[in-house]
């Protein structure tokens, strides 16, 4: 079945628009807060379409990936005061305490390596909220994390060329269900086990 493979050249075709550099700063301000796709998406077909501007893509892609985290960070931070109640009543008070405790002591660490990796960051940036962590670390580790992936997406691709983007059209619907099956597996441990 095709069906990334129909995604990957749509989303070459938006690369493409005008207004690209608009969609890739909504979509990288979104994602950090509360959109699910990761602005990789926009980043990767932006920076082989134009190789030129990959590393202003790249800045972009950061400046308001930090952006839209410091929104997460709020979403935690006031959330966390309309949540308490219902965590208490459900005896998850201690466990808070602890993740507060965890990200006293690791918090830049944590933002940090979330910020790099491919894990939702929106999980940590409100996690980072509702715990409470300073906000200038928080916000200096976000530029440093967001910013080392997001050049580094963008340098492979102006370097990769056509080369990169023959082999990722070859590999894109493996690459798409592997991941589909990876979700799915991850969900039916967290369920089942």
């Amino acid at each position: 079945m095709k069906l990334f493979s129909t995604l990957y050249e749509q989303t070459l075709r938006w690369s493409k628009h005008p207004n690209a550099p608009k969609y890739l700063s909504a979509m990288s301000f979104a994602e950090s807060s509360f959109f699910p796709i990761p602005p990789d998406v926009m980043l990767m077909p932006m920076s082989l379409a134009t190789p030129q501007k990959a590393f202003y893509f790249a800045w972009l892609t950061t400046l308001f990936s930090v952006l839209g985290g410091v929104l997460g960070y709020a979403i935690g931070y006031w959330g966390m005061d309309l949540l308490l109640p219902m965590i208490e009543s459900m005896g998850y008070l201690d466990k808070i305490e602890r993740a507060e405790q965890f990200f006293a002591d690791y918090g830049v660490w944590i933002i940090l390596m979330a910020g790099f990796s491919p894990v939702p960051y929106k999980l940590f940036t409100i996690t980072a909220g509702a715990t409470s962590m300073a906000l200038l670390p928080f916000i200096l580790a976000s530029i440093v994390g967001r910013g080392a992936r997001f050049f580094l997406v963008a340098g492979i691709m102006k370097w990769g060329g056509a080369k990169m983007e023959e082999g990722i059209r070859k590999w894109v619907d493996w690459l798409g269900w592997a991941f589909v099956l990876l979700v799915v597996a991850y969900i039916v441990y967290k369920v089942y086990f």
